[in-house]
This record gives C-alpha cells, structure tokens and sequence, in this order.
C-alpha cells in the first residue's frame, strides 16, 4: 500500500471516527434533555396528591394551601425570562445544574415544613426557581443548539420526559403514599432530583465543539447584537405572546378541570383518571408529529393545524357529555395538548435568530404560564357562577380563533447563519 493510500485509508477512519463521537455526544445530550424534564414534570405534579394529606396535618384549608400553588406558576414564570437571559449569556449546563439543585433542596425541605409561609418559600419560592431553570425553555435552547437542522423534532423526543416522568413519577407515588406519608415523599423527591445535577454536569454540553459547522453558525449568531428591545417593539412577538397565551389558558383549564367535569357527568373517578392518564400518551404522539414537520414545514402549520382541531373540540363537547364523548374529547385534546412545546424555539429562531434564543423563549413560556393560572381560574369562576363548565366551552373555542388569526399573523422565516430570508432569497432585517 502506497503511502498516499494509507494517508487517504487512516484519513477516513480518523473522519468517521469523529463523526461517531459527534453523534454520540449530541444523543448523550438529547437523553439528558429527556432525563431532566422526566424529573422536572414527575417532581411537579406530586403537589396534587398531597394535597389532602398536607391540609389536614397543617389545618389549612385546601384553597389556601393551593395558593402556594398559584405562587409556584408565577414565580416560575417570572423567573423563565431571567433564566433565557443567562443561558444566552452564559453556561447552560452551569444554569441546568444550579436550578436542579435549588429545586432538590426546595422539595426535600417541603417534609419538614410545619406552618403556611414555609410551603410558600420552598414550593412556591425555592422550588419555583429551580424549576424554571430545568423545564421546557432551557432544554428545547439545548436541542436547537446541538440539532439545527430538526430542532423540532429533537426537542419533541426531549419533551417526552415529561409525559414519561408524569406517569411513572405519580404512579408510584399513588401507590405508595398511604405508606410512607407526604412528609417522606418529599424528602425522598429531594433525595431522588439529585441525579439531575450529575447529569447536567456530566452529559449537558452548552454546544457543540467549535470545529462543528452548526456551533460556527451559532458563535456567529452569538455576537450580534443581544438586545432583547427589537423583539419587544415587534408585532411578531406579541403575535406569539398572544398565541401562546391562550395554548397556556386552555391546557391549564383542560388539565384541571376535565375530570371534575367528567364526574360530573355520571362519569367515575377510575374511568376519569384513566382518562387524564391516556391524555398524557396521546400528548406524547402530537408532540413527536408536530416536532417533526416543523422542521418540514415550518412552526406555523402544525400549530395552526392544533388550533384547527381545538376549535372541532371545544364547539363539539357543549352539545355531546356521554361518556364516550367525553373519552374522545379528552384523547384527542391530550393529543394537541404539548404540541405548541416544542415549537416554541422553532418560532424564536425563525423569527428572531439565534442570539435571542433564551431570552425569547422563555418569556413566551412565561405567557404561557401566567395565563394557565388565569385559564384554570376562569373556569372555576365561570362553574361556580353557573354550575357548569359550557361557558368555559364556549370562551375557550371564542380564543382558539383568536390564537389561529395571531398564529397566521406570525412571519416566520427560513434562517441562514442568523439572518431572516424572505420567500424570495433576499436578507431581511431581524
């Protein structure tokens, strides 16, 4: 063998050995995205199983031990924004890491607690700044940094951790907590969301090596200009500030109160748990479609096809409340109820770029967050001024028109190393 072969035979092994090794990091960070929503989601919804056991071992009322709650989602959304700020600025695997153990220690900290004000500074304060900084906003950033070209569709596998954690989470904890008591659960919560930090220190990588193309592309991004005020004097922005509003006033409405409704109608507790435990695999189906032809076609047509089905939904269940309506609704709703998650990087960077990418995303999360409580609240006030949910109904189908026309108002671009182009080829200014 000449030695211009061998150079060319060691040449190629030494390319596909770099090649394996890039798949392999960017895989290892896709699974650490998927194990920390798998804990971030399971971790949060254990608040609602020991609600019962908490109010009576506290003497508080139910309504005021969910305001802490209520005080979680805001704090948590407010803190989204800040937390985009850093990881543009700075080490998202530092970010990651940090919030994970702040929100361990909130959790575990939750058993020991003995009066109001300290559910409302470790789950409401504590744990809500950790959360924000290991939930959607901050992976999908990572997903879009390490996959440019199907930022959609690795963000959508990443985002079912939580559909995952939610199940296997809360299923354990339902049948363990008659046993160990609420006070147990949290410090084994605690002890359990430590292993987010390890992982988010030893797999997280903030981006991909600098020899890679995608990571040129994005230092480049990087330098521009960082000012968050071109994007808040855009009518694009507040287009998705509205849009997603009204995703998150809707889902939170959903989640909450769909099996209530459910019993209402004559329907079981086991049958309407079930039900809201299929409409967490169903999400998971929408939320793997909905990555993928994003990245086909853009964030606008599976979000305008999810407003599409919601308006059949919520003009469909006022007028059919059997049973088996009831299931279809549920199902198919729980399939458009994650879809616009992944999306959410997918419009920052189409319409905005790359640099702004954290900081964009999450103050939309935080929208979307802040009008879930309000969505949740209105159809409690809108049953107890009525004793039933149709005028939710009917409200919630009046804003899935809202959220289609802002959706089709949205101008989302194709992007080439950070700048918009037009249908047309030429540069646009973003």
């Amino acid at each position: 063998m000449s030695f211009s072969s061998c150079i060319e035979e060691y040449g190629i092994a030494f390319m596909s050995h770099r090649l394996v090794r890039r798949w392999n990091r960017a895989h290892v960070v896709l699974a650490a995205g998927f194990v920390m929503l798998f804990f971030s989601a399971g971790m949060r919804f254990a608040f609602g199983l020991a609600l019962a056991p908490m109010t009576e071992d506290l003497s508080l009322s139910r309504s005021g031990l969910s305001s802490a709650l209520t005080m979680f989602m805001l704090v948590s959304a407010f803190a989204m924004p800040v937390v985009g700020r850093l990881i543009d600025r700075y080490s998202i695997r530092m970010v990651m890491a940090t919030g994970a153990l702040i929100g361990s220690a909130g959790l575990g900290l939750m058993g020991g607690v003995n009066a109001a004000w300290q559910v409302f500074a470790l789950y409401g304060g504590l744990y809500a700044i950790g959360f924000a900084a290991t939930s959607v906003a901050p992976v999908s950033v990572l997903m879009s940094r390490w996959f440019p070209n199907s930022a959609g569709l690795a963000s959508s596998v990443a985002l079912t951790g939580n559909g995952t954690g939610q199940l296997v989470i809360i299923a354990l904890l339902s049948s363990s907590l008659k046993t160990i008591g609420w006070r147990s659960m949290y410090a084994i919560l605690g002890a359990v969301s430590l292993i987010a930090v390890p992982v988010a220190l030893l797999a997280v990588r903030s981006r991909p090596p600098s020899g890679d193309t995608a990571s040129g592309e994005a230092g480049r991004s990087e330098r521009q200009e960082r000012s968050i005020r071109p994007v808040l004097s855009s009518m694009d922005f507040w287009m998705l500030i509205g849009l997603y509003s009204v995703c998150g006033a809707q889902d939170f409405f959903v989640a909450t109160h769909v099996v209530a409704f459910a019993q209402d109608q004559g329907v079981s507790q086991a049958f309407a748990g079930n039900m809201l435990a299929f409409m967490g695999v169903a999400a998971m189906a929408g939320v793997l479609a909905a990555g993928a032809m994003a990245d086909r076609m853009g964030a606008k047509v599976p979000t305008l096809l999810c407003f599409a089905l919601r308006v059949g939904l919520f003009g469909f269940i006022p007028f059919f409340q059997s049973a088996a309506a009831i299931a279809a609704f549920a199902l198919l709703y729980g399939f458009s109820f994650t879809i616009t998650a992944p999306l959410t990087v997918v419009f920052a960077r189409n319409v905005f770029g790359a640099s702004k990418l954290g900081a964009v995303s999450g103050l939309i999360n935080m929208a979307h967050q802040i009008a879930g409580g309000a969505g949740a609240l209105a159809g409690a006030m809108i049953f107890d001024a009525t004793g039933s949910y149709d005028g939710a109904f009917f409200l919630m189908l009046g804003l899935t028109a809202v959220a289609a026309a802002a959706t089709f108002a949205v101008r989302e671009r194709r992007r080439d190393g950070g700048l918009a182009l037009t249908s047309d080829g030429k540069r646009a200014i973003s």
